[in-house]
């Protein structure tokens, strides 16, 4: 990826003297209107507006010759809900101690007298319902819409150089001098400040989806951090001061500019490209709203245009690489045969995964299949500004700044999924998830929950209700193959824990289980449901993480884990198709890790349940981590013929036991209910007792569990048993030489003697009755 950049010959920026000498002014600040439409300010008093699609540039007005610009941001385009088009006024900060909100026209609609000296900079909030200034003075105050002061935020001893706000507009971050400080709104919050460089900070940036701040200094330095202040990547002292940095709005990427200089980075920090334009200090960078390209106010008048390009999508055998703006090279590198792609727009999103290139442009999208190039399915778009693509193997998503929506690979739109208070404009890959049949957004508001949705219908699944985890969720992802009902979701949490769940929901408390701890990164294979991640120094892959819901005992078993210390601090992973694992460094640099191929055949057999071939499989390979998988698979689905093979190869005795006093239990239902037993499943193994008549059972069930409570209740309520379990629980304290304490057991135990020869009996009974019953079942005849 690089940046293609473009400069006039001659600035526009300039000021004439006496008609005849010109001098070049400096331009002080950018904002875009529209991805095609850019407002420029400069000392020469004058307020530019540049075409791109014309390529011309017009004035729109001459400011007093008292006022010297210093900021300039445009309102945000969604007001009270509603999205406009473009913006249509901003806010204009400058030397003289005021701000200026000003139209789209030029109109000056309101000056106001903000701070002592000069305004340095001036921010709208994400709804475009306050402005924050700073200024020389050290003061950082909170102004209305239509410029009436609401509060002195805070009051510096130092210029405040740069300020902006926090993702949801109720924090703001701002420099004093080498500190950044975050500074809640509501009175008495607590405050977050920390050195932050060791020369004075010049610009600063909040990203509102990924949450990660970005600083620059006099120190030569840009740095990234997150929004608990710690550092996540620190630059190489460059030349000469840095003096601006900005986001794009996706957070993906970030642009960094110095004196003659120019810089491309990931939100990681690394440099994707270094330009070294001819522009003097870069005061100022601006995105536009599609993320495509990027302006600069340059020291030396002129405007610099720069367009992101040599962007990489890699699926397979497959490299599509963005070479213009209007065109994409196909690469298959198996025959390196090419195609170009031409598109009648600039390509804003793209993404290449599960047999097809989905590409957005700003008007339409289009779906390519990798079999055939030549003939894409196009489709107009509601809104241009697609933010996110996430493809599934049978339908992809498309994010806007108005919605979800999920559209099939023949363009056909399946459904608009919606919850309360939804903000799209903040959702990225490690937030939204998509499967064949399920969609998961992390909910922004309250980050401790993640609504799930239903592919097809765009409603809410199960009951209804979300999914509620205790701490707030970090990244989430969904497996990709299986069954609808056994469909799992993986998210890691802000303590970096590793938790799973089922996504089927109804009523009673899904278990959410953890099964990694310092996890950094996580993905689930594209074919089979293995689910790899980077916890502490070590590379694992959980290749059947469904083990924790069988047998929590052998999921240690089923992990490959391998030293991480070569992938650097904080890698993430970018693919996990077929066996290979794609890892990116914190330099940048891609790293391929090949893990075996056989737990993903094992996968496919126990779907299509050959579990002869699974252990011909297993007995081929000779690996424990294999059995120890086909273990938990066979127990999964109830086969435990193979269970007991599995258990038996990873030397677990006391299972292999336990499995052949199920196989000798007389009915379908005991049988049943141990399976679930075994894997821990107390409570649907009591109800599918009950369910099925079984009252002796489950109550010894609950003996044997020591539920002494849960037995005698069951044993009071049906009216039998009530001596088996008193007998029983006497049993148990003589053996600990204790006495009986507990109420209920001695009310009942009043008056009663127990005869174990009479309890034997019943038992005997009960027995013999359960055989009948599964003799004369059709279903065990059969």
């Amino acid at each position: 990826m690089r940046l293609k950049t473009s400069l006039l010959k001659e600035p526009k920026h300039i000021l004439y003297f006496l008609n005849l000498i010109k001098h070049k002014e400096l331009v002080s600040c950018v904002g875009w209107t529209t991805a095609d439409e850019l407002y420029s300010c400069s000392d020469d008093h004058q307020i530019m507006k540049w075409n791109l699609l014309t390529s011309e540039t017009t004035r729109v007005v001459k400011l007093p010759d008292d006022i010297y610009p210093i900021d300039l941001h445009w309102l945000p385009r969604s007001i009270g809900g509603k999205k406009q088009s473009h913006a249509e006024s901003f806010v204009l900060t400058s030397s003289d101690g005021k701000f200026h909100l000003i139209s789209k026209l030029g109109r000056v609609e309101k000056s106001v007298e903000a701070h002592c000296g000069a305004v340095l900079a001036g921010r709208w909030n994400y709804e475009g319902t306050a402005l924050v200034t700073v200024g020389e003075d050290g003061l950082v105050k909170i102004w209305s819409k239509s410029g009436m002061l609401r509060s002195t935020l805070a009051q510096q001893g130092t210029p405040v150089y740069s300020v902006a706000w926090g993702p949801d507009s109720e924090k703001v971050l701002y420099t004093s001098g080498k500190q950044l400080i975050i500074k809640p709104l509501q009175p008495n919050a607590k405050v977050l400040q920390w050195k932050a460089h060791d020369g004075l900070i010049l610009k600063t940036d909040w990203n509102s989806v990924n949450d990660l701040i970005l600083s620059a200094g006099e120190d030569c330095k840009y740095k990234v951090w997150d929004s608990y202040g710690r550092l996540l990547y620190s630059s190489q002292p460059h030349e000469y001061p840095i003096t601006s940095v900005a986001w794009a709005v996706d957070g993906e990427l970030f642009a960094v500019g110095s004196f003659h200089t120019l810089r491309l980075c990931d939100k990681t920090g690394w440099s994707y490209a270094l330009e070294k334009p001819n522009t003097g200090s870069i005061f100022n960078i601006a995105w536009s709203i599609d993320g495509t390209q990027l302006a600069g106010a340059c020291g030396n008048g002129h405007v610099i245009f720069a367009h992101v390009v040599d962007q990489r999508w890699e699926w397979k055998n497959f490299e599509v690489t963005l070479i213009k703006r209007r065109t994409m090279k196909v690469q298959n590198v198996i025959n390196d045969v090419v195609d170009l792609l031409e598109f009648r727009d600039r390509v804003i999103k793209a993404s290449l995964n599960y047999g097809h290139l989905v590409v957005s442009t700003s008007l339409q999208c289009y779906v390519f299949s990798t079999k055939n190039w030549n003939t894409p399915l196009i489709f107009d778009l509601k809104e241009g500004t697609v933010s996110l693509i996430l493809q599934a193997e049978r339908h992809f998503l498309l994010v806007d700044g108005r919605g979800l929506y999920l559209y099939s690979y023949e363009g056909r739109l399946i459904s608009s999924p919606k919850f309360p208070g939804m903000r799209t404009d903040i959702l990225n890959a490690q937030t939204v998830s998509l499967s064949n049949d399920t969609l998961a957004v992390k909910d922004k508001a309250d980050e401790k929950v993640i609504y799930i949705f239903e592919a097809l219908s765009g409603k809410p699944l199960g009951d209804g209700k979300p999914l509620t985890h205790k701490t707030e969720i970090v990244e989430i992802a969904l497996d990709q193959k299986g069954l609808t009902s056994e469909r799992k979701i993986a998210f890691i949490d802000k303590n970096r824990d590793l938790y799973i769940t089922s996504v089927k929901r109804f009523g009673k408390e899904q278990k959410i289980v953890k099964i990694g701890t310092m996890v950094q990164t996580l993905a689930w294979n594209d074919t089979s449901n293995i689910l790899c991640g980077i916890q502490d120094s070590r590379f694992t892959a959980w290749y059947y993480p469904n083990t924790v819901y069988v047998d929590k005992d052998l999921l240690p078993k089923t992990l490959y884990e391998k030293d991480a210390s070569e992938f650097s601090k904080n890698p993430q992973i970018v693919h996990f198709v077929g066996n290979q694992v794609t890892i990116r460094r914190a330099d940048g640099s891609l790293i391929h890790l090949n893990i075996s191929p056989y737990p993903a055949i094992l996968h496919e057999y126990v779907s299509s349940s050959k579990w002869e071939d699974a252990v011909r499989l297993c007995r081929f390979v000779k690996d424990q981590t294999m059995w120890a998988c086909l273990a938990a698979m066979a127990v999964a689905n109830k086969d435990m013929a193979t269970a007991e093979i599995a258990y038996a190869s990873v030397g677990e005795i006391d299972k292999v036991q336990y499995i052949n006093s199920i196989k000798d239990l007389p009915s379908k239902e005991s049988r049943m209910a141990h399976i679930l037993l075994f894997s821990g499943n107390t409570q649907e193994a009591e109800t599918l007792l009950l369910q099925a008549g079984l009252i002796y059972q489950a109550i010894q069930v609950n003996i044997n569990l020591y539920n002494w409570d849960r037995a005698l209740e069951l044993a009071v309520k049906h009216k039998t048993h009530v001596d088996t379990v008193l007998a029983y629980r006497q049993k148990f304290l003589a053996v600990f030489g204790k006495k009986e304490t507990n109420k209920r057991f001695l009310q009942y135990a009043e008056g009663l003697e127990v005869d174990w020869n009479k309890i034997k009996a019943k038992i005997e009974m009960e027995i013999a009755k359960e055989r009948e019953r599964a003799a004369a079942s059709p279903a065990v005849r059969a």
